[in-house]
C-alpha cells in the first residue's frame, strides 16, 4: 500500500464515523408510535468501519478477518477451533455431514443410523439428521426449562443410535454434562447446537465446549450479528479438518484461498484412482459445498466480539427486569426457567399461556402485536406436526405432550441490547393491563 493511499484509508475510517453518528442516531421511544423489537442488532462506528476496511483490502472471500475472527471466537468459547461458514443452519449441516467421513471408520454415520434430537425447536436442528439419511429419534422437552430429561434420551437409545444433536432453548442450557456421560458411556457423537446460547454455562463450563462438535448463529437476530454467519467449534484438530473438507467443496486440500502448496507436496500424493501427482487442490474426498463466509462479514464479527460480554449482561439484566416485574402474572402465564447448574444467555424471553389463564396465546399477543410489542412463538413448535415433515422417515419417544402443549401456549419477547428501560416498562405495563381486562 502506498503512503497516499494509507493516507487516503484513514480519511476513510473517520469519515465513516462521522457517517454513522449522521445516519444511526439514538432515537427516542415513543408509545404508540415506535416498536418493541424481538430482535435486532446492535452496532456502532466501529462494525462500520470494519466492513468498509474489509471491502476496502476487496479479498472478498473468506481471509484475513475471517483467520482473526475464528481465532478470537474459540478463544471466547473456551474451545481449541472454531470454523466460520456463512450461516447457523450450514454450521449444523456441517456438524452433522462431517461425521458421515469414512476416515472416521466404524464410528461414521451410515444412512439409517438413529440421532435423538428434541421434537420443539428450529427446525435446521434436525434438518441435517433428514438431509444426510439418517433417522431423527424425536424426544419430548421439559417444562417449564424447555430442556432434557435424561430418561427419555436413554429410553430413546436403540441399537441405530450414533448420536444426540440438541439445541439449548433460547439460550437456557440444558443438562449438557449429563447428556455428555450419556453419550460417553455408549460412544455416540454429541453435537451441541448453540445457535441462540453463546455464553451460557453449565456447572460453570460453557456450552459449547461438551459436544464433540457445537454450532453458533451470527444472524442478526442473535447474540452477535455477522448480517449471515455461523461457526462450526470442536477441540478435535481431526473433526476441523473434516468440517473444512465438507465446508469448502469436500477438497482434500487444507490450503487457505489464494495460498498453495501448504503440505510442501501439493503434486506428490496418491489418493483413489487419480494419476500420482494429480494437483491436490483438486482432490476430492468428500462429497462437500461451498458455505465459507465472507471477510466483510467476519470484519463486523471481529467488532461484535468486542462488546459480546456486554451484550450477554444486557440479555441477562433485560430478561430478569421482565420476570421480576411480571411475577405478579404467574397464574396465566408459566415463564421459562434455568437450571440453578447453569447460567442462562439468554435470546428471548419465554413465556407459555396456562391452560386456565381465561385468554388463548393468539389473544394475548394479537394484543401486544397492535401496541407495537413484537412477539415470536417457540419457532416450528412440534416439528413433526409441520407440513415438511409429514412422511420422514423417525422415531418418537413417548407422547411428546409438552411440544404439544408448547406449540399451542407458548411464546417469547425480546431481551436483546438494543431495547430501552422505556420499552421494557411499556412491554410490562401493557402485558398488566391486558390481563386485568381479560376474563377469569
Amino acid at each position: 500500500m502506498t503512503e497516499r493511499a494509507a493516507i487516503l484509508r484513514r480519511q476513510i475510517h473517520e469519515l465513516v464515523a462521522a457517517y454513522y453518528a449522521e445516519a444511526f442516531p439514538s432515537m427516542a421511544f415513543v408509545e404508540g408510535e415506535s416498536t418493541v423489537p424481538v430482535s435486532g442488532k446492535v452496532f456502532g462506528a466501529e462494525e462500520l468501519q470494519h466492513v468498509v476496511d474489509a471491502g476496502l483490502d476487496f479479498w472478498l472471500t473468506t481471509g484475513r478477518f475471517a483467520r482473526q475472527f475464528e481465532r478470537e471466537f474459540a478463544a471466547w468459547m473456551g474451545v481449541r477451533h472454531a470454523t466460520l461458514v456463512n450461516s447457523g443452519s450450514s454450521a449444523n449441516l456441517l456438524a452433522v455431514s462431517a461425521l458421515t467421513s469414512k476416515t472416521l471408520g466404524p464410528r461414521a454415520l451410515q444412512p439409517g443410523d438413529e440421532i435423538i434430537t428434541l421434537a420443539a425447536g428450529f427446525p435446521t436442528t434436525v434438518n441435517p439428521i433428514i438431509q444426510n439419511r439418517c433417522v431423527p429419534v424425536f424426544i419430548d422437552i421439559t417444562l417449564p426449562g424447555y430442556g432434557v430429561d435424561l430418561a427419555l434420551v436413554e429410553a430413546a437409545l436403540s441399537e441405530r443410535t450414533r448420536a444426540v444433536m440438541i439445541a439449548h432453548t433460547l439460550g437456557n442450557p440444558f443438562d449438557a454434562a449429563a447428556v455428555r456421560a450419556f453419550c460417553d458411556r455408549f460412544q455416540l457423537w454429541m453435537i451441541e447446537d448453540c445457535c441462540d446460547a453463546v455464553g451460557a454455562t453449565w456447572d460453570g463450563k460453557k456450552v459449547g465446549t461438551f459436544g464433540d462438535l457445537a454450532t453458533v448463529s451470527f444472524y442478526p437476530a442473535h447474540h452477535i450479528t455477522m448480517g449471515e454467519g455461523g461457526c462450526v467449534l470442536t477441540s478435535q484438530p481431526a473433526l476441523t479438518t473434516l468440517v473444512e473438507s465438507f465446508r469448502d467443496w469436500g477438497r482434500d486440500c487444507w490450503c487457505e484461498p489464494g495460498k498453495d502448496n501448504t503440505c510442501g507436496k501439493r503434486f506428490g500424493h496418491q489418493q483413489g484412482d487419480l494419476p500420482f501427482g494429480y494437483d491436490h487442490k483438486y482432490t476430492y474426498s468428500h462429497i462437500g459445498y461451498n458455505l465459507k463466509a465472507t471477510d466483510m462479514q467476519a470484519a463486523v464479527g471481529v467488532a461484535q466480539l468486542a462488546r459480546l460480554d456486554g451484550f450477554i449482561a444486557q440479555r441477562q439484566s433485560h430478561w430478569q427486569y421482565l420476570r421480576t416485574h411480571l411475577d405478579s402474572l404467574s397464574d396465566r402465564f408459566e415463564f421459562c426457567e434455568a437450571d440453578s447448574r447453569s447460567v442462562a444467555s439468554w435470546f428471548g424471553f419465554l413465556m407459555r399461556v396456562r391452560e386456565n389463564a381465561g385468554f388463548a396465546r393468539d389473544e394475548v399477543i394479537s394484543h401486544l402485536e397492535r401496541h407495537g410489542i413484537a412477539t415470536r412463538l417457540l419457532f416450528g413448535g412440534n416439528l413433526l406436526r409441520q407440513p415438511a415433515y409429514a412422511g420422514i422417515a423417525h422415531r418418537q419417544v413417548g407422547t411428546l405432550h409438552n411440544a404439544d402443549a408448547v406449540m399451542r401456549g407458548s411464546f417469547w419477547l425480546g431481551c436483546h441490547p438494543g431495547l430501552t428501560p422505556p420499552m421494557l416498562e411499556f412491554v410490562v405495563r401493557t402485558l398488566h393491563e391486558f390481563c386485568r381486562q381479560a376474563p377469569r
